[in-house]
C-alpha cells in the first residue's frame, strides 16, 4: 500500500513551477502513470538549483526513466530497491538495491530503464550546474570528472562508474529527507544544506595523492564490501570460504569480516542466507522448480535445512509460497471462516 508523505502536498507547491509551465522542460509525463509513486520533497530544479524526490511504485511494465531528466542537469540517484540503468557513451551505469550514482543529462540524451515486474523506491536530487558552482566552489579541483567536464561546459563522461555501495548512514540520510527533523519553515534551509552535502559526498573524488588516510580506508573498505558482495552473487550456491574471500579481496578474513557487519549491517554469513532467500523465493514464484530442486539451486543439500531457513524468512514452507506468506494467511483465514458461515460444508478446515 502506498503510504503518501506527510510533507508531500505542502512541498510539491513549492516545485510546481519545475512541473509543467508551458513551453518548459516537465517531470510530470514521466510519472504520470506511477501517480503519487513520484514525490517531489524539497527544492525545484530552476528556482532553487536542485531538486529532491522520492520514488516508491510497481513497475508493470518497463519504465523509460530517461524522460525524467532536466537537460543540462546532473543527478545522483540513491536506489533503495529495484533494478535499473543508465546509459550514454556506450557506458552503462547499473544500479541494484542500495546503490549510489550519478549521470549528466547533456547534449547527447541517455537511455535510461527501470525493470518490470518490480518495486522500485529510490531518492534523487537533481543539480544545476549553477548550484554546484555556488555550493563547491573552491574544490574544483577535485570534483569527479563528469561534474568537472559539466561545470566548465565540456564534453565528457555522462554517467559515473562504477555505483558505490549505500552505507547505513546514507539509507538513513534518506528516511531524514522524507520526514525533515525541523519544523516547516526551517526545512528550505536544511535541505539545501543536506542537497550540497551529498554533493560533497558523492561528486567529489579527490585526486590519489590529496586523499586523507581515513578517506582512504573508508573509499577501500567500501571496495572491498562490493567486491563481496559481487562475489557471492555470482557463486550464490558455491561461494568461496571467508578465508578464500579475504585472499582473493586481499585481506585478512577478520577484517573482511569486520568492515562487511560496519558497512551492511549484516554479517557475510547473514548476507548469503539473504542473497539464498531471495533467490528461492524467484524461482518458486516463477513456478517452473520444485522445491527440491530449488534448494538444489540456491545451494542447500539439506531440504530440511532449506524449508526450515525459508519458514524462518518468510513465515511459510516453501511447498505454500507464495500462496501462504505471513501477509496473506489471515486474508485466508478469514475466506475460510466466510465459506463456513455461509454453510459451504466441513470441505473447508485448517
Amino acid at each position: 500500500m502506498q503510504v503518501k508523505d506527510q510533507h508531500a502536498s505542502g512541498v510539491a507547491a513549492r516545485v510546481l513551477p519545475d512541473s509543467g509551465e508551458a513551453g518548459t522542460f516537465s517531470e510530470v509525463p514521466a510519472w504520470r502513470e506511477v501517480g503519487t509513486g513520484w514525490q517531489p520533497l524539497h527544492g525545484g530544479f530552476r528556482g532553487a538549483g536542485y531538486s529532491i524526490e522520492w520514488h516508491d511504485f510497481m513497475a508493470r511494465r518497463e519504465l523509460d526513466w530517461a524522460r525524467s531528466f532536466h537537460p543540462g542537469g546532473i543527478e545522483l540517484c540513491l536506489n533503495l530497491e529495484g533494478e535499473g540503468f543508465v546509459q550514454g557513451n556506450g557506458e552503462r551505469l547499473t544500479f541494484s538495491s542500495n546503490t549510489a550514482g550519478f549521470y549528466r543529462c547533456d547534449a547527447e540524451p541517455l537511455t535510461a530503464r527501470r525493470m518490470a515486474g518490480q518495486r522500485h523506491r529510490f531518492l534523487t536530487v537533481e543539480f544545476t550546474a549553477a548550484f554546484l558552482e555556488r555550493q563547491l566552489a573552491g574544490a574544483k579541483a577535485i570534483l569527479h570528472p563528469l561534474v568537472r567536464a559539466a561545470l566548465d561546459g565540456n564534453a565528457g563522461p555522462v554517467v559515473a562508474l562504477p555505483p558505490a555501495r549505500l552505507t547505513t548512514a546514507q539509507q538513513q540520510l534518506v528516511a531524514s529527507l522524507r520526514q525533515p527533523p525541523v519544523y516547516a519553515a526551517a526545512q528550505p534551509v536544511w535541505s539545501q544544506c543536506k542537497a550540497t552535502e551529498m554533493a560533497v559526498t558523492f561528486l567529489i573524488q579527490p585526486l590519489p595523492e590529496a586523499e586523507l588516510f581515513c578517506t582512504r580506508q573508508h573509499r577501500l573498505a567500501q571496495e572491498r564490501v562490493a567486491a563481496v558482495r559481487a562475489r557471492l552473487q555470482r557463486a550464490i550456491a558455491n561461494p568461496p570460504s571467508l578465508e578464500e574471500l579475504g585472499r582473493e579481496i586481499g585481506c585478512s578474513h577478520f577484517y573482511l569480516s569486520r568492515i562487511f557487519s560496519t558497512h551492511t549491517g549484516q554479517t557475510i554469513p547473514q548476507y548469503l542466507r539473504q542473497l539464498r532467500m531471495d533467490r528461492a523465493a524467484e524461482l518458486l514464484r516463477a513456478g517452473r522448480f520444485n522445491v527440491t530442486e530449488v534448494a538444489l539451486e540456491v545451494g542447500y543439500s539439506s531440504l530440511s535445512h532449506f524449508s526450515q531457513v525459508f519458514q524462518e524468512t518468510f513465515g511459510c514452507c516453501p511447498g505454500l509460497y507464495p500462496l501462504a506468506t505471513s501477509t496473506q494467511k489471515p486474508v485466508a483465514r478469514l475466506r475460510k471462516l466466510a465459506r463456513r458461515q455461509s454453510g459451504s460444508g466441513p470441505g473447508d478446515r485448517d
